[in-house]
């Protein structure tokens, strides 16, 4: 893990705990101007297309070795808690992102509430590709509800894209439609670039922008990398996690060049929204405010723009 990834795991897991009465004061949060939108227009509301959640007890989903309940932070987030801060704001369909924190490559809790609320929820699971018939696995997950793998190499080592396993898992997402999504670093872009080469029919999702300033600078270098991967057609990207780029604080204009850059690149076709809940909730972030940034405080989005960014993208990719 380089000392980026760690500083990210010490953003989102140690200055982002959530206690209970602040989920509740967001959740109750008065709606900005632009989000009723979602339901006038008789579809079905926005998609939050990156969310954790966990259960507060250990009996049926255990922890990770060496991770007992007093490590969850909020010690409590289920999809119920996640959905009652989502839906005031015009969010009624959320992608679920397995947290291997927690819960390693045991996708069981998010599986289950897909199963619950097949309608409301997808899963982006996780497959240990270091380990044989990964693409079996994956095959296997796609009946519940899993259109997604998150890959990463604070999880999968230093070779994390140079493996048979990880091959097999590309090579099986070109043909299921499954998306592989990075949770990765700036650095790790140029050899992220080199797998799209090697796999054009495979759906990829960079997560949280590739992490393009998360210390604090959002480099030009960097950001043309995020780009670059433009030129792959299958190539996605969320704007998310606004707690942790950047000035890391609403209203969180500074983020919005390099959302123009991603605009400019991609077109709003390829780019869609999440908040990364419930770290999104902290420090004077919250839920209403990552939104309303695509809603509400970028003049050159259309409202076509905003339809896909904030539901067409991530339903394609995800629910489609």
């Amino acid at each position: 893990m380089t000392s980026q990834s760690t500083f990210t795991r010490r953003e989102m897991l140690m200055t982002s705990a959530v206690t209970a009465a602040g989920v509740a004061a967001t959740g109750t949060a008065a709606l900005p101007a632009g989000l009723a939108a979602a339901d006038s227009d008789n579809d079905s509301g926005w998609i939050d297309a990156h969310s954790h959640i966990w259960p507060p007890t250990v009996d049926k989903y255990p922890l990770e070795p060496g991770k007992t309940v007093a490590d969850l932070a909020p010690p409590s987030f289920t999809g119920e808690e996640l959905m009652a801060i989502a839906r005031p704001v015009g969010v009624r369909r959320v992608v679920l992102i397995q947290h291997n924190v927690y819960h390693g490559f045991d996708n069981s809790y998010l599986v289950d509430n897909w199963k619950a609320h097949p309608d409301r929820y997808r899963v982006v699971g996780m497959v240990d590709s270091r380990k044989p018939n990964s693409g079996k696995a994956m095959r296997k997950l796609h009946k519940t509800g899993v259109t997604g793998f998150r890959i990463t190499p604070s999880r999968l080592g230093t070779d994390w894209l140079d493996t048979p396993g990880m091959a097999e898992m590309w090579n099986t997402a070109a043909d299921t439609g499954q998306a592989m999504c990075g949770l990765i670093n700036p650095s790790d872009l140029p050899a992220v670039d080199a797998m799209c080469r090697k796999h054009p029919d495979t759906p990829v999702v960079i997560d949280h922008f590739g992490r393009v300033g998360i210390d604090g600078k959002i480099r030009k270098k960097d950001l043309d990398n995020l780009c670059g991967l433009a030129s792959h057609k299958k190539a996605h990207v969320k704007i998310s996690a606004y707690y942790a780029l950047g000035k890391k604080k609403p209203p969180y204009d500074d983020l919005v060049p390099m959302i123009k850059r991603l605009y400019d690149a991609f077109g709003p076709e390829r780019l869609m929204w999440a908040s990364d809940c419930p770290y999104q909730l902290n420090n004077g972030n919250s839920y209403e405010a990552s939104i309303s940034l695509i809603t509400d405080r970028i003049d050159f989005l259309t409202k076509s723009d905003k339809d896909w960014m904030l539901r067409k993208t991530a339903e394609t990719v995800f629910f489609s």
